[in-house]
């Protein structure tokens, strides 16, 4: 074969490669989703559990949940509310028994009323979203179950930027819990506004004037202009709605809220570049091998794929088009003191952990999932493309369309933050370099 046919052929295999991604491309080297071994989270606990190094406790009403949120770090305080049939055990769910969700940095828990499992969400830094349920009768060895397929209909499509993730949906409800499809849905991250918010979910807190879909049942077809939902409004206590020592807490908390929503897609997006970025070498690699290139030859179709992994998570980290708050938001349960609580902090004791809650959610707009370990598994070729424009935003280099919502003095509070507190950044990261507040 000539080298110029094989480039052609090289070249309408790479056509193909990046028309298919949106398909389940995920299970196939080099990601091999089902065939793969987890490492996150519930693995861990798992072989803890089998050494004896760790034993759950079971409880009469709530099963394993208090012991597994224990083991796994989770705060009640996290615990949300939602009664709308939207997931496995949704003959469980309704509006007098809503589905409990508890959560930290790198896991989701699910707790139905009299439910069969408890349902568990972990994040794997090279899988992405991996699903567990563990079963709630009593036992000796208690085992979470991978689940992949009926997990994977509704958790790896558009809603999760097509990689196995998580996503949270707005619903009209009607009061046994069903979706009023005809209504319209919302799939929610900290971009929509917050009169789409938590439709189908029990939200306590106050929030002003805002308006919302949360607290609210309805018995018909409904358009969204015609919402009143003056009950639904400011509501901080449920004991009317719920027979709250059904809980393990009397809260759905409005910031857990907001922090999950802004959480849930910024997990996708990172485990996105993740699967996207490995193709794309995965594909150099074969193509190098093919042509009889040398191994490290990098092709600029490889570097397009690249960027394109990466720019839209960038794009998430720094709250590009955040939702604007015009009035205080605040929560009722400990969840917005303990959140910040987990640093780190720099030298002059910032964190991006830390709320704001007036005019936008976080008060230095760099996300904390930065910190995760899905960011610091991602190939080096996406860590390096990313921290480079980071830093060019920043510094300042780039005051483009996208990151004008970043004053200077938001890029450079960012930017010594992440120097005293990201572990293994660019040396060439250097606070000289950044803008004085008010520069622009």
């Amino acid at each position: 074969m000539h080298q110029s046919c094989g480039l052609h052929i090289a070249a309408v295999a790479l056509l193909f490669a990046v028309s298919t991604l949106v398909a389940d491309d995920f299970d196939q080297a080099p990601i091999n989703y089902n065939s793969a071994n987890p490492s996150n989270c519930i693995s861990s606990l798992q072989t803890k559990l089998d050494r004896g190094e760790v034993k759950l406790q079971f409880e009469d009403h709530f099963g394993y949940l208090r012991s597994v949120l224990s083991e796994l770090g989770i705060s009640p305080s996290s615990q949300m509310l939602v009664f709308s049939k939207t997931s496995l055990q949704r003959e469980r769910i309704m509006p007098r028994t809503p589905r409990s969700l508890y959560f930290n940095d790198e896991v989701y828990v699910g707790f139905c009323q009299q439910g069969d499992v408890v349902e568990i969400s972990a994040v794997d830094p090279q899988l992405g979203a991996v699903f567990y349920t563990l079963d709630q009768r009593e036992t000796e060895q208690p085992r979470f179950t991978r689940q992949t397929d009926n997990c994977l209909i509704c958790h790896a499509s558009s809603n999760t930027q097509h990689v196995p993730g998580h996503f949270v949906r707005s619903v009209f409800s009607d009061a046994r819990g069903f979706p009023i499809l005809s209504s319209g849905t919302y799939r929610i991250d900290h971009t929509s506004p917050i009169d789409r918010r938590w439709g189908g979910w029990y939200v306590t807190g106050s929030h002003g004037g805002h308006k919302h879909l949360g607290n609210m049942v309805t018995e018909s077809r409904i358009r969204p202009e015609e919402i009143n939902n003056e009950a639904g409004a400011n509501v901080t206590d449920l004991s009317d709605r719920l027979r709250m020592e059904s809980f393990l807490t009397p809260h759905s908390d409005l910031v857990a809220l907001m922090v999950l929503e802004h959480q849930a897609e910024g997990h996708n997006l990172l485990t996105r570049a993740n699967f996207l970025t490995r193709q794309a070498l995965h594909f150099e690699e074969s193509l190098n091998r093919e042509l009889k290139e040398p191994d490290d030859k990098r092709w600029d179709s490889t570097k397009a794929r690249i960027r394109s992994a990466c720019d839209p998570l960038l794009r998430y980290l720094l709250f590009h088009k955040e939702a604007k708050l015009t009035a205080t938001l605040k929560g009722t349960s400990s969840f917005a003191a303990e959140f910040p609580e987990r640093g780190p902090r720099d030298k002059q004791g910032r964190s991006l952990r830390d709320l704001d809650l007036t005019g936008r959610m976080f008060k230095y707009p760099c996300s904390y999932l930065i910190y995760s370990a899905s960011y610091q598994a991602l190939p080096k070729e996406a860590k390096d493309y990313l921290e480079t424009r980071l830093w060019e935003v920043l510094s300042g280099s780039d005051r483009s369309p996208d990151f004008a919502h970043l004053s200077a003095a938001d890029r450079r509070a960012i930017g010594e933050i992440l120097i005293d507190t990201l572990p293994h950044h660019p040396e060439s990261w250097q606070a000289e370099s950044l803008p004085e507040p008010g520069a622009f």
